[in-house]
Formats: structure tokens, C-alpha cells, sequence
């Protein structure tokens, strides 16, 4: 085939190579919108009607594997499988031996998985191994051997170096020969143990840098494999003795005294130096770790019962430097919250002597010198989101109540900065300016540190939903940014790490898929980037002069607790090296349960499990439903939950959901907002599909119905919140929207609009200094265009106090809450 040619959906773009098991192509997916890869098969075996059939059923079970180390299978598509395209380089030695074992973890725990699913790959190679820029091992070509085996007679197994042969059958070669297990050289039946074997060779020749066996020819090859033992003297002299011992192991040519399980393998390569002695570490030892060469690794101090971790860098350690752990504990009275979106809970000050983290309920910032064993509440904090330090460490910013504020890192006075609606994260520059993302407005802020208003530094420039994550560079002339795309809001693969130059907003991507980046400085003059994918730190060189990484990043922890919802990285830094973590491996979101509060305040859990619940539950107009926005495995959707038979029904797939939803007077249907597509509606029993009411790359937050359910108030989350209404007609089930129009145009953000019951007034709230108050203004039609002020605060009536949830005007006299 050749580029242009078209197999059903797919369009050949290029090869990417053949072998054995038949031609490669890179191919677009016109339905999809993606590439992928496309492996045609030999025309002897698609023109074999049996052979295909046993390939389909083959096929759909390895589609069924899902693992981040494992080359996904899509379909098949005619006489092609159609697979995950990785981006990347083969798997080849001989490499740094951190690496080599980063690299063999997570093949180990590919083979893991798939065993477990009772799949063998029958096939493992270095070829079969990629490598992604990130850092991300994939293993291709899983189980394909076995699904591709010719049923017939065996040929001539010189005739290629992938032997696709009979696997299942005795006396039937299948494999590769240099990578062969001994039974498989001798056509015996594959188990898990001949994957465990060429997995061996693989390590072996990542760590040696040549073959564990090898030959002229393949029956020389063969030969070897069933006869001679590897140079073991050529493993490199940094090999752990308990990687010597694994590799030994996995090449036991008796598979009955080789490793059993490869998960045994990879808990030796979780804690390959576990078995060697480590010195004490004495308090003037604290600067322990590793910084080699291009990658890191650590000396590593656990806290807060294993919740967080410190790693301190240098540049040239000695390479055969253990890894050490001690255990620091802050107290049990420390609560650390869920992971917010905006930062890392726990920061450590620029000089790496000083810990700020949020605790307790309500959430308050404390203080603590590494040196002393107890922490300082900073008063006034309540409510504290993403600390951040100054470049001093005198100061401690952080955001509360839709604004930015900043407090003395020895407590006193809360000095607020100015008023950001919702923030992705900060970064307090040298030049005494904050740069702060703003969400909503989807651009990043300068706010003086001294207070004051702030001014855009840079606006979404390619559609994204969102600039986040700032840090400012060395010399605050440029700073690292997450640009997370509108269509893949909670899928961390698709952002990018962005360096923007401030002085003409040029933007550079240095990373795909990743999020959290860091600058870690060296005293050589050298430095790396280190950002998480999930809960996976990764590092790479950066050059801060060129403001580009150099080569590729590698893994160096796989238990970061993260952001579930937008995969934020719970990471700091200092300038001396140091950074602070916490530990999780997994989501740090919030749990929550769904709550009764009466006026008194007294709480009654209702049935509903556990779960990451989004923004604000809606009650419907009768009581007995609940719309919830939940984040649920990464997917931010709209559901519905039936309080009186506990039973909760999904409205959105694939994170099409975003904003809270809001409830028609009918009670028949939900409406809420996407991210950069305006507002949706769909059935409350989930009997439809959502359709789209309008159209707006902003987002739009539906709020309130009039009584007769014709007209919609929401508010436009951008730049400073604004009031819209949009009128709405029904014909025949299908809801059609007119012209929406502003409600007021004002200097405040102006949120949470809410008709009153005769549907004449609009209560809302205009947030202008960070704090919550209630409006009215009486509502009538103007032609677009018109907006006016319109604002008029109804005597006598208040906001309650607390978060803008209970958005109710009370009335002194009757105590009412409409």
C-alpha cells in the first residue's frame, strides 16, 4: 500500500515497517480524528477464511487489554488490525542502569497485567518495546503471535527473525530467535515462564549492551539459547546484586527452577538496591541524591504517615549512590485536604527549610521549619487553596473566596491582593508581580505583589480551556505553563507544557502530555524539567538559556498523588534542589458524601456512596432528585440521583459535561454547559442524547428558570462574570434557544442569577472584593444591545453568609429562604 490509499476509514499516510506478522502503515482515522497504526496482514493468511476467523476471535481478546504500558488494539478493520500508533524510539543498550530498570518496571508490570488476564506476549523483543518521548514504556505486538500462528505445517523457520509459527502446537517453533526461550527453541508449548525468559534477555541487553545469546545464523542463535549461559561479566558494575540475582533467574533454562511470576520481578525492581546496605545518614547528610546524567534519583524522606516525600538533586553524585528513606512524621493531627486543581497543598520555601501545607476543616494554612517539630496555624487562612511562597520566603500567597491574599510566613494580618474567580495556580515572580491563571477568563493574571488590579500577561491563544500551572523562570523574563485543550479537558495525555516569553507572549511547547512542570536549577549551570502525567513524575533536561528540554524524559516516581479531575501534580520545589511531594499513587481528589444541612446546620448523610462530586447539587422542582456533576474515572459527566429509591442514572459520557446543571420547572430535563460548546440539555431520565441550546467558545453556567420555563438565566464565565438570559421554546420534544441577551453589564463578576417565583426579579451575586452579597434587580426583556445597570439592592433583604451555595435572600421579618 502506499500513501493515499484508503482502507475503509483509514488513510495510509506512510510505512512504518515489516516483518514477520506483516506490513505497518501510520494511518489517519477520518471518523476519529486520530492516527494510528495500521498492520496489514499477509495476503496468504487474510485469503484464508479459517485462519481469519480465529484471528477475529483472537483479536477481540486482545482488545480487551487496557493497561499504560501496553500498546492498545482498536479493531479490524478487513485484512488490517488497527492499533494504538506510538510515538518513540525501539528499546536498545546499553543504557544508564536507573534507566534500564525504569524501563523493565513497567515492562514487568505490562506482563503482569496480561498474565493475569492470561495473555502471553509469546513474542517480547526489543523491537516489540517502545519508549515515548515522555518517558512511557509500551509493549506492542501483545498475544499477536499466538492470534497470527499458521495452523498448517511449519516452514522453514530461517525464513524470518520473528518465527510466526504454530505456537500453541508441540514441536513447533514460534518466536524470536535470539529472544527465545529454551522450550520455545525446541517447540515446545508457551507459558507465562517464556515470557518471564525473554524478558530476562531484554533486561540483560538494555543493562550489557549486546545480546544475551546470539549467533550467525538463527540455528546457531538456537543453539546457544538451548546450550550456553550469558557473559554475566559484561552487566555493568553498577548492577544492584539483586538485578544480577532477577536477570540469573529469569535465564534458568529449566523453567521449572526459573522465576514463576513476573510480578515477582517487578517488586525487585521497585526496590532494586532493597537488599544492600545503606548507611545512616547523619543530619549535615541531608543533601543525599542523585542528579545523573540527564535523569534523577533520590534521597527520599517520607512524611506525614507516607503522604509526602522530599527529594533533594545535585549534579554529579556517584553512580552507584543508594536510595535512602527516613521517616519524618507531622503530627497525626494533620489532615492533609483533597488535591485541588490550582497546586500542591504542602510547599516548601525557596531556601528548602520551611513547609507550608493546608489542614484540618475548614482548611487553614500552618508553618513549619524543617528543623522544629511542630507547625504554626497562619490565622485567617480559612478556606486556603495552592499556597505559594515568595522569592524570599517571607511570604506565603494563596487563594480563598475568589481572591488572592498573602500573609507573613510568621502569621499576622491576611493582606488581600486582588480578585481572581477561580485560580489554576500561581507563581510569585523576582520582579515583585504575580502571575496567577485564571480559569475562567482562561489567561493568565499580573497582580502586583503589593495589591492592586490585575493585568492580562497572556490569553488563551489556541482554543484552550484553560492556561495553568504557572512558574516563573530564573530571571522572570519567562514562565512554564499547562494549556489544557477544550476537547480534552480531563485527559492529561493531550496538555502541553508551554514556556511563555512574557515580553511578546510567544509560547513554545516542550512537552506533550504532562502537566505540573517544574525548573530545577543545578549549580553547573545545567537544569531539568520535572512535571507528572497522572501519577507519574517525569524528568528532562532544559536548557533555560534556549528555553528547551535536551533528550528524553524518563519516569523517576510512580507515586504522585494528583488532581482527579484535571491530573494536577501535587509537587513543589525549592531553589536548592529540593522537592516536596505527596505521596498517593493515585488521585488525591476530594470523596465526598451528598448532604441534608437544615438552618440549624445539623447534617444528615443521605445513601448516595462516596464520590468526586463537581461544583453544586441541584435539587429538582418536586425534591426527589439530585443533579450532580461527578468526576468519575477522569470523566467529568452529569448524572441524576433518585433520593427516595437510591439510585443514580448517568446523562453524559466522555466528560461532555462541565458546569453545574440546572433543573426546567417540569422537572423533565436538565441543562448544563461544555466546555468551549455552550450550553446542552438532555432528559433527567437519561432517555436521550444531549443537544446543544447554544453556541459559545466561553463557559456558560445555566443557573435559574422562569416559573414558565421559557426563559434561561446563566452567567458567562469569562473575563469579569456576566448575566445573560436566552428564551427557550419546545416543539415536539426538541427544545430550540432564540437570542440570548446580556442581563447588566457591570465592573463586578455577577453569578448565581435566580428568578423569583412570579419570575419579575433577579437575585444575584456580585462578588467584588472576594466576598459574597446579594443583589436584586427587577428583570424585564430589553432588545439586545441594551444592557444596562439595572442593579438595585432590595431593602432589607441579605445573602446568607458562608460559600454563594445557598445563593437564598432571607427577609428579616419573615426569616424566609426563597
Amino acid at each position: 500500500m502506499k500513501a493515499g490509499d484508503k482502507l475503509g476509514p483509514y488513510e495510509i499516510l506512510s510505512p512504518l515497517g515489516a516483518g514477520g506478522m506483516g506490513e505497518v502503515y501510520r494511518a489517519r482515522d477520518s471518523k476519529l480524528k486520530r492516527e494510528v497504526a495500521l498492520k496489514v496482514l499477509p495476503d496468504d493468511f487474510a485469503n484464508d477464511p479459517e485462519r481469519m476467523a480465529r484471528f477475529q476471535r483472537e483479536a477481540e481478546v486482545l482488545a480487551a487489554l487496557n493497561h499504560p504500558n501496553i500498546a492498545a488494539i482498536y479493531g479490524l478493520e478487513g485484512n488490517a488490525l488497527v492499533m494504538e500508533l506510538v510515538e518513540g524510539e525501539d528499546l536498545h543498550g546499553p543504557l544508564p542502569v536507573e534507566i534500564a530498570l525504569q524501563h523493565a518496571r513497567q515492562m514487568a508490570d505490562a506482563l503482569e497485567y496480561a498474565h493475569e488476564k492470561g495473555i502471553i506476549h509469546r513474542d517480547l523483543k526489543p523491537a516489540n518495546v517502545k519508549v515515548t518521548p515522555e518517558g512511557v514504556v509500551k509493549v506492542l505486538d501483545f498475544g499477536l503471535a499466538k492470534a497470527i500462528e499458521d495452523p498448517g505445517p511449519p516452514s522453514d523457520p530461517a525464513s524470518s527473525p520473528t518465527l510466526t509459527l504454530g505456537a500453541t502446537r508441540m514441536g513447533v517453533i514460534m518466536g524470536t530467535a535470539a529472544y527465545m526461550s529454551p522450550e520455545q527453541a525446541s517447540g515446545k508449548t508457551a507459558d507465562r515462564r517464556s515470557d518471564i525468559w525473554s524478558f530476562g534477555a531484554v533486561l540483560y541487553e538494555m543493562l550489557a549492551g549486546k545480546r544475551a545469546f546470539a549467533g550467525e545464523s538463527v540455528s546457531d542463535t538456537l543453539a546457544t539459547v538451548l546450550k550456553l549461559d550469558p557473559d554475566w561479566d559484561a552487566l555493568p558494575a553498577g548492577t544492584p546484586a539483586s538485578i544480577r540475582k532477577l536477570v540469573r533467574r529469569c535465564l534458568t533454562k529449566d523453567r521449572k527452577q526459573r522465576l514463576q511470576a513476573i510480578g515477582e520481578a517487578r517488586i525487585a525492581l521497585e526496590n532494586p538496591r532493597g537488599d544492600e546496605p545503606v548507611a545512616a545518614s547523619a543530619p549535615s547528610r541531608s543533601r543525599l541524591g542523585l542528579l545523573w546524567p540527564a535523569w534523577l534519583a533520590a534521597a527520599v524522606f517520607a512524611v506525614a504517615l507516607g503522604a509526602l516525600a522530599f527529594l533533594h538533586f545535585r549534579e554529579a553524585p556517584p553512580p552507584d549512590r543508594p536510595l535512602v528513606r527516613l521517616d519524618v512524621d507531622l503530627g497525626a493531627d494533620v489532615s492533609l485536604p483533597p488535591a485541588a486543581s490550582g497546586g500542591s497543598s504542602v510547599v516548601i520555601s525557596p531556601d528548602g527549610t520551611r513547609l507550608v501545607y493546608a489542614s484540618g476543616s475548614p482548611v487553614k494554612l500552618f508553618a513549619r521549619r524543617l528543623d522544629q517539630p511542630k507547625a504554626t496555624e497562619l490565622r485567617g487562612t480559612e478556606g486556603a487553596d495552592a499556597p505559594f511562597f515568595s522569592p524570599d520566603g517571607q511570604w506565603i500567597g494563596f487563594y480563598a473566596r475568589n481572591r488572592l491574599s498573602k500573609i507573613s510566613v510568621e502569621g499576622g494580618a491576611v493582606v488581600p491582593l486582588g480578585v481572581v474567580p477561580q485560580s489554576g495556580g500561581a507563581s510569585w515572580g523576582e520582579d515583585g508581580s504575580i502571575l496567577v491563571s485564571d480559569l475562567v477568563g482562561k489567561r493568565l493574571l499580573r497582580i502586583p505583589a503589593g495589591g492592586g488590579q490585575p493585568e492580562t500577561a497572556a490569553e488563551n491563544a489556541n482554543g484552550e480551556a484553560a492556561l495553568a500551572n504557572p512558574q516563573t523562570l530564573p530571571g522572570g523574563k519567562s514562565v512554564l505553563l499547562t494549556a489544557v485543550p477544550s476537547a480534552g479537558f480531563n485527559d492529561v495525555d493531550r496538555y502541553t507544557i508551554e514556556v511563555l516569553t512574557l515580553a511578546d507572549r510567544h509560547r513554545k511547547t516542550v512537552v506533550r502530555g504532562g502537566t505540573s512542570a517544574r525548573y530545577l536549577a543545578t549549580s553547573n549551570g545545567a537544569g531539568h524539567l520535572i512535571y507528572t502525567n497522572k501519577a507519574t513524575l517525569f524528568a528532562v533536561p532544559f536548557d533555560p538559556d534556549k528555553l528547551e528540554t535536551r533528550g528524553t524524559a524518563v519516569p523517576i516516581l510512580d507515586e504522585v498523588a494528583y488532581q482527579g479531575q484535571t491530573g494536577t501534580g501535587q509537587i513543589n520545589v525549592s531553589r536548592t534542589g529540593t522537592l516536596v511531594y505527596r505521596r498517593g499513587g493515585g488521585s488525591a481528589s476530594r470523596m465526598e458524601t451528598v448532604q441534608w444541612v437544615d438552618p440549624t446546620g445539623k447534617r444528615e448523610p443521605l445513601r448516595a456512596q462516596p464520590g468526586e462530586y463537581s461544583n453544586l447539587p441541584r435539587l429538582s422542582p418536586d425534591g426527589k432528585r439530585l443533579a450532580l456533576l461527578v468526576n468519575e474515572g477522569g470523566s467529568l459527566d452529569e448524572w441524576v440521583y433518585d433520593l427516595r429509591r437510591d439510585t443514580t442514572t448517568r446523562l453524559t459520557f466522555g466528560g461532555v459535561g462541565f458546569t453545574t446543571p440546572t433543573w426546567t420547572p417540569d422537572g423533565q430535563h436538565v441543562v448544563f454547559g461544555s466546555i468551549g460548546k455552550g450550553l446542552w440539555w438532555t432528559r433527567a431520565d437519561g432517555a436521550s442524547q444531549p443537544q446543544a441550546l447554544t453556541q459559545s467558545k466561553n463557559p456558560q453556567i445555566p443557573w435559574s428558570f422562569t416559573p414558565d420555563g421559557k426563559r434561561l438565566a446563566y452567567f458567562d464565565a469569562s473575563g469579569n462574570y456576566q448575566i445573560w438570559t436566552v428564551p427557550l421554546e419546545e416543539h415536539g420534544g426538541q427544545w430550540k434557544a432564540g437570542e440570548p441577551e446580556q442581563f447588566l453589564k457591570s465592573q463586578f463578576f455577577d453569578q448565581f442569577p435566580a428568578f423569583s417565583p412570579d419570575g419579575r426579579w433577579l437575585a444575584y451575586d456580585p462578588t467584588s472584593r472576594g466576598g459574597t452579597t446579594c443583589t436584586c434587580g427587577r428583570f424585564h426583556r430589553r432588545r439586545p444591545g441594551r444592557a444596562g445597570n439595572g442593579r438595585s439592592r432590595t431593602a432589607g433583604a441579605r445573602c446568607r453568609t458562608g460559600r454563594p451555595a445557598t445563593h437564598c435572600c432571607t427577609n428579616p421579618a419573615t426569616r424566609s429562604c426563597r
